[in-house]
């Protein structure tokens, strides 16, 4: 699904559409096969929760899982959606794992921890 791009994002073709929820969502099951291959260390137990980071456009977007939405699917809020022809497949950047756990703390995400 995606690939090495640069040292800090893989690029894959997702189809990109608008949805009303107020996050970006894609499949559950395509978001655990990605926090599996790319953002796991091999150490452990590896989150499969945790929100990817995609870049589509200039912006970053924390990434959710949903079940309602089809596989290969980027939905995306309405009221970030361009004027530009969605839905439509578009190359969407995918942040590695440090700059994606870089990216989330800047916007006050903490992942969880087990007590």
């Amino acid at each position: 699904m995606f690939e090495r791009f640069s040292s800090g994002y893989y690029l894959g073709e997702l189809y990109v559409e608008p949805h009303d929820g107020d996050r970006a969502v894609i499949h559950r099951a395509d978001h655990e096969r990605v926090n599996e291959q790319l953002y796991a260390d091999g150490e452990g137990i590896a989150r499969l929760d945790a929100p990817l980071v995609m870049k589509l456009g200039t912006g970053h977007l924390p990434v959710g899982a949903d079940d309602g939405v089809p596989s290969g699917t980027l939905a995306i809020p309405r009221q970030l959606a361009p004027d530009d022809g969605l839905p439509s497949k578009r190359g969407v950047l995918l942040a590695d794992a440090d700059r994606a756990e870089r990216l989330l703390r800047w916007e006050g995400w903490e992942p969880a921890v087990d007590v």
